[in-house]
């Protein structure tokens, strides 16, 4: 019941502070649900579903649960289903989780984008602002050769269950295993719920098991942060290689300093917006179709594989070129 009583509270308070109050009578009611509220990653995000609303005039919003966990973010998307939103914008926690939730959204009438699930089911359309296994073999090509062709390295998801941080890391790893025989992995993927305290925990008991490791690739974004504040404590900069998905914002300081070497990503802004221009367009009766530009930049020119839209919008950043990007 505690536990109850503690979600519920938590979710309340996140609709009640994304939701806006006021709504045009016509304009339609757009929520985008992401994995966890409050993080870099996703207030970039929310900065584009705010300038599409703006723009379009559209009640359009952004909520996440309070922590990264896939029943309390089930337990946000039956909250917007109850509020009788038009359209739904899922970033999932795990793809499956939410198949059933989504399954009754879609009953209901509503439309359902996702974006980091090209598997799931229950959806119209997926967003993808590339081919994840593309994205994760470029970051073990990286890698590699930073740490010139060999040695030890681990990988870190945040979740188990979420497919994107899978798909990027077993891209990764048959690139490592198609071109650099010299390279090994070691250890199973480590998981770190999204959480830069606990990527840090668990770089440091990989970094005890493995006292020869060269390289370590994140997922999460806040992966390369919490294995650069360890990197940085042991010293161990010029001996090991570290890069993944992130942003500026959160691991700037430790590409400054070397302990991270180098981060991919795309932007969530601009992915924020294509979610939602996907979903007007669905309840618009316009036609989605392959080469069609969304007039998003890395969107110019998507392709569709059944449900699937990707895009092609990875960016390379190190300590070079971070100063390009202000978030």
């Amino acid at each position: 019941m505690k536990h109850l009583i503690t979600t519920a509270a938590a979710l309340m308070a996140t609709t009640m502070l994304a939701t806006p109050v006021l709504a045009d009578a016509h304009s339609k009611q757009m929520a985008t649900v992401v994995k966890i509220d409050g993080i870099a990653w996703f207030n970039r995000m929310r900065q584009g579903v705010d300038e599409y609303a703006a723009e379009t005039g559209n009640n359009a919003y952004l909520v996440g649960p309070a922590q990264a966990d896939p029943q309390q973010q089930v337990a946000l998307i039956e909250d917007m289903i109850a509020q009788g939103v038009d359209a739904l914008l899922v970033v999932p926690m795990s793809p499956e989780a939410i198949e059933p939730v989504l399954g009754r959204a879609m009953d209901a009438g509503i439309t359902v984008i996702t974006h980091e699930a090209a598997s799931q089911e229950n959806t119209l359309y997926d967003i993808e602002a590339f081919k994840n296994e593309d994205f994760g073999a470029n970051l073990m090509d990286r890698m590699a050769a930073c740490m010139e062709e060999e040695g030890e390295y681990a990988v870190f998801v945040g979740s188990l269950g979420s497919q994107t941080h899978n798909q990027w890391v077993d891209g990764a790893i048959a690139r490592q295993q198609e071109a650099y025989p010299n390279m090994t992995l070691v250890g199973d993927k480590n998981e770190t719920a999204d959480d830069q305290q606990q990527a840090y925990a668990k770089a440091q008991e990989v970094l005890r098991a493995f006292p020869n490791i060269k390289g370590l690739q994140g997922s999460a974004s806040t992966d390369v942060a919490g294995i650069g504040l360890a990197i940085e404590e042991r010293g161990m900069e010029d001996a090991t290689c570290v890069f993944g998905t992130s942003l500026p914002s959160i691991a700037g300081q430790y590409m400054e300093t070397g302990a991270v070497d180098g981060i991919g990503f795309w932007d969530p802004k601009i992915a924020g917006i294509a979610m939602n221009k996907v979903a007007m367009m669905v309840m618009n009766g316009e036609e989605i179709t392959d080469g069609m530009d969304l007039g998003l930049e890395g969107y110019e020119a998507v392709t569709l594989e059944g449900k699937v839209i990707t895009g092609k919008a990875f960016v390379d950043v190190d300590a070079s070129n971070m100063g390009e990007y202000d978030f």
